[in-house]
């Protein structure tokens, strides 16, 4: 095929149709981008690439940090972190209408900054909250829904795997990534709160209010949030605070999760080796599918087909962005088909490159020039947040929507479709979340621009 911009389409939907016959991601990416490589440049150049990208990939120092959080996570999920959590917000919110769904909130975003997994979260809170909420008769809708949309907070509330991933692709700076990401988190807390509450305002019964806490359960339940908010604030306070990087804060985050299930009698030897071993596994997931999006980059470079869809916006008189929007629309539907981590991999190497040519090329560093009106840097940034927050909304949204799966694995009396009814108020807060992040990015930007002019 003598045409590169026509071989880089036809790359793209055998990749599609590659995954949509479930090879798995890593290995279409590598047969897609491999065989591009050599039908565009020939074998020598595929071998020569080969010789070193692998070791290229796998040697950089911030994807060390990859397998200690996903470590952390898998620690913290038999620790009993989710419990105490859970325990300790329903203490403070559950007397309210809708208070232990809005406990339940809290506690995915608690335990999902521990444990930085969507699907995680909403596994796990799930077994915690579900026997709570239907003890005060919630509707299965609203039990169901808030706990399947509370489990997307695990993906952008520091520390996530999946941001770590997005800033070592795009090379940006980990630690900005996570300042970037805790307001826009917080502001799903409380927009998922809030929606919780006009939920019950308008059907009262739906989410009764909790029994009475005594004094002695509040202030047991208060406590037992102590070395939750004591580990979750030395990682993320230190890597903000800059005493230590990202690696020796996961290391440091690993240790005190360890510590705490081991002084509860939670984690166990076996335990142990059962989370060393899925640590493991989902590590060498990431790296190879790692590599497979480093050869589909390196062809799409090759083939010119993000220069060419650039150029061919500039000239459709579309704004920058419009562009924007119509990307993450496409995002929210392709992210109905895998996961988020598969999504951001897949995606990144095609519409990061045109986005940058769209906001000037890369040494574009005028506040005020062409494109988007911000650095190459704050693109960086700004696209990233918004990247995770539409794809990770594939999670609660059909045909896929594997959070709202997980959870009706939990609750078999709850029809799946009660849940995906129950989650539609969450989705709708969600595209509130991204409007706002859309037309004011000082939301993103203003921590990491905190960050950087503190005195060091």
């Amino acid at each position: 095929m003598s045409d590169p911009i026509t071989l880089g389409l036809v790359a793209l939907v055998l990749l599609v149709a590659l995954i949509a016959i479930r090879i798995p991601i890593a290995y279409s990416m590598i047969l897609v981008g491999a065989g591009g490589i050599m039908m565009l440049s020939g074998p020598a150049l595929l071998l020569s690439q080969l010789k070193t990208l692998a070791y290229g990939q796998f040697s950089v120092y911030d994807l060390s940090i990859v397998p200690m959080f996903i470590l952390m996570g898998e620690l913290a999920t038999v620790a009993g972190l989710s419990q105490a959590l859970f325990r300790g917000a329903n203490a403070w919110l559950g007397w309210m209408r809708g208070g232990t769904a809005m406990a339940a909130i809290a506690g995915c975003a608690g335990f999902g900054a521990v444990c930085g997994s969507s699907l995680a979260t909403a596994s796990t809170m799930g077994k915690v909250a579900l026997p709570e909420l239907r003890k005060y008769r919630y509707s299965g809708a609203l039990a169901t829904g808030s706990l399947a949309a509370g489990g997307v907070l695990g993906i952008l509330i520091p520390p996530s795997v999946v941001l770590i991933v997005y800033a070592v692709m795009v090379e940006a700076n980990i630690v900005t990534m996570f300042a970037a990401a805790l307001l826009p988190g917080i502001l799903a807390v409380f927009l998922f709160i809030l929606t919780i509450a006009i939920y019950v305002a308008i059907r009262p019964e739906a989410g009764p209010r909790g029994g009475a806490t005594s004094r002695e359960e509040f202030l047991s339940a208060s406590i037992g949030l102590l070395p939750v908010i004591g580990i979750f604030g030395l990682v993320l306070g230190g890597i903000y605070l800059g005493f230590f990087n990202p690696t020796p804060a996961a290391a440091i985050g690993v240790l005190l999760v360890a510590l705490y299930g081991l002084l509860r009698g939670s984690i166990r030897w076996g335990s142990m080796i059962t989370a060393l071993k899925a640590t493991a596994r989902s590590s060498g997931m990431i790296y190879l599918i790692l590599l497979g999006a480093e050869l589909m980059k390196i062809f799409m470079s090759r083939a010119g087909l993000p220069q060419t869809a650039a150029a061919w916006i500039a000239d459709s008189g579309m704004s920058p962005m419009a562009v924007m929007v119509v990307i993450l629309i496409a995002l929210i539907l392709l992210g109905c088909l895998m996961d988020s981590l598969s999504m951001i991999l897949l995606v990144i190497p095609f519409f990061w490159p045109m986005l940058l040519e769209l906001n000037g090329g890369l040494y574009q560093i005028s506040a005020d020039g062409a494109g988007f009106g911000m650095s190459t840097e704050d693109l960086k940034i700004w696209f990233g947040i918004l990247a995770l927050i539409v794809v990770e909304l594939g999670l609660i949204t059909p045909p896929v929507g594997m959070n709202v799966f997980i959870i009706s694995s939990l609750a078999k009396d709850v029809p799946m479709i009660e849940t995906f009814k129950g989650v539609l108020p969450f989705f709708f807060a969600e595209l509130l979340r991204v409007a706002l992040l859309l037309l004011f990015p000082v939301i993103t930007l203003a921590l990491p621009r905190l960050l950087a002019s503190w005195p060091t």
